[in-house]
């Protein structure tokens, strides 16, 4: 493995109005090697891949890659110097071809026409080098996510790149797709390219990483070979402190049941789904992505109309099956996607807490504007929401902090019943445990909490239960003190 160094960072800075983003950050990245860049949210992480991609200019500092001064004024400069980064945001024309996307605005022409001919075999040729088992002129809407982020590394090799920054490439994979990512990279790696892994995911880190360096509140903690650091001390390093226990579950006492759904159905998505939640449990749901999760959990909130069966809350009929019924009777749901359907990124962390128990906070139909900002500060305070005051725009929060505004909004009506659509997806560790303590203390108040998550190792560290879907249907189910990853996969990909 080469030890030759690509890309040297040395004393860079970049400051925003009252933030210090990165304050003298140096390190190096070796040729050839898969370097992991990690950090809690707001550790600096996309503040740096943007001065790499010529998004933003550094305040202090120089960059050296190749031998050569760096210092990219746009991201096209930046390809154009050998750095390309592909975004967790797929940014392909599904109407497209792959060999049209990958060529986008560069077309392959003969006598002023495009050459179809080539632009599909030089297309190929950059698909058959990473063993991709696609052919060019398929459309874009064809494909995976997997395939789509293949089809991006794909575009970026195009301009002969030589340092690839994948930013949270694996946050939306299921576990085969994942397997294909993966064994993209290392046919890259095998082939000389560097790369850039920024993941929160830790197993991830430990799997494919040769060096990881770790940011921490825009400073550098350190830069080492991944075979010198464990779990608990790479955990240590982000956070600042020790976390004694990644997954605090307490065992609290089950009550009576809260929700009953029986004979769901919707769709393909939905088949003749029956489970019951009780007060005081975390039901864990579980199964690979298509198996029906978010769609049942849209359903039973009314947010999809079904087509059949009964949702029962502590016994009571839910007759209309609407979103508004299922707030009134303290049914919430915190859903996967909380920028797009969880939140309004506009308005004010204040605004966003008082959306749902707007009717609490009127006086003669109109907002009384010092009981939203009591209401606002309880829950900035009880869930730590980290913002400079309530009225900062939500957009500009974390994704830890956004999670909990939207707890909160769901908190400030006392719901009984809440559903977490992949809670932690996006959230750094630290920020992960808050969210774990925060259900832990919703089970505690004798809440019903339903966790649906990707993640297995969180699903058997939280969940007191865990149901497992396969094409619209529970294919199994299993306590947590019995479940383990492989028993739960067999579950989730049997037929």
């Amino acid at each position: 493995m080469s030890e030759k160094v690509l890309l040297e960072i040395n004393g860079v800075s970049k400051s925003f109005p009252g933030v210090k983003a990165l304050d003298n950050i140096s390190f190096c990245v070796k040729e050839g090697h898969i370097h992991a860049l990690i950090g809690e949210n707001g550790a600096g992480k996309s503040t740096l891949i943007k001065i790499l991609d010529g998004i933003y200019k550094p305040d202090a500092g120089t960059m050296t890659f190749s031998g050569k001064s760096l210092s990219p004024r746009t991201p096209l400069d930046a390809q154009k110097q050998g750095i390309s980064v592909v975004h967790q945001e797929i940014k392909l024309v599904d109407a497209l071809s792959i060999a049209e996307n990958i060529f986008l605005g560069r077309p392959k022409t003969s006598h002023n026409l495009i050459d179809w001919k080539k632009l599909n075999r030089e297309a190929q040729v950059l698909l058959d080098s990473l063993e991709a088992n696609l052919r060019a002129e398929i459309a874009v809407r064809n494909l995976s996510i997997a395939q789509k982020q293949i089809v991006e590394i794909c575009k970026a090799m195009s301009y002969n790149v030589k340092l690839l920054i994948m930013d949270e490439p694996s946050a939306a994979l299921t576990i085969k797709e994942q397997e294909i990512l993966f064994r993209t990279m290392r046919v890259l790696k095998a082939k000389g390219l560097t790369i850039i892994y920024i993941s929160h995911r830790l197993e991830e880190i430990f799997n494919l990483a040769d060096e990881v360096t770790v940011l921490r509140d825009g400073c550098l903690v350190d830069t080492m070979p991944i075979d010198n650091v464990d779990r608990k001390r790479l955990i240590s390093m982000m956070v600042g402190r020790e976390l004694e226990n990644e997954y605090p579950k307490e065992k609290v006492a089950i009550g009576e049941v809260l929700l009953d759904v029986k004979n769901l159905c919707r769709g393909r998505m939905v088949k003749n789904i029956s489970f019951q939640l009780h007060r005081g449990e975390i039901l864990g749901i579980a199964g690979l992505i298509g198996s029906g999760r978010t769609e049942t959990a849209r359903v039973i909130f009314g947010a999809d109309k079904k087509e059949k069966g009964t949702v029962l809350i502590k016994g009571k009929e839910l007759k209309k099956q609407t979103v508004t019924e299922s707030i009134q009777n303290k049914i919430a749901l915190v859903p996967e996607d909380r920028r797009s359907q969880g939140l309004i990124l506009g308005m004010s962390v204040k605004e966003n807490i008082s959306l749902v128990g707007i009717d609490h906070i009127l006086k003669n139909k109109i907002i009384n504007n010092r009981l939203e900002k009591i209401m606002a500060l309880n829950f900035i305070n009880k869930l730590r929401i980290q913002t400079p005051d309530e009225e900062r725009e939500v957009k500009y929060l974390s994704g830890g902090n956004q999670q909990k505004v939207v707890l909160s909004k769901w908190l400030a009506v006392d719901s009984d019943v809440i559903i977490f659509d992949e809670p932690t997806r996006g959230i750094d560790v630290g920020a992960k445990a808050e969210i774990y303590r925060l259900l832990v203390a919703l089970a505690r108040a004798g809440k019903g909490v339903i966790m649906i998550s990707s993640e297995l190792p969180e699903l058997l560290g939280m969940a007191d239960r865990i149901i497992v879907m396969h094409e619209g249907r529970i294919s199994g189910e299993i306590y947590s003190n019995d479940a383990t990853q492989e028993k739960i996969l067999d579950m989730a990909i049997s037929h």
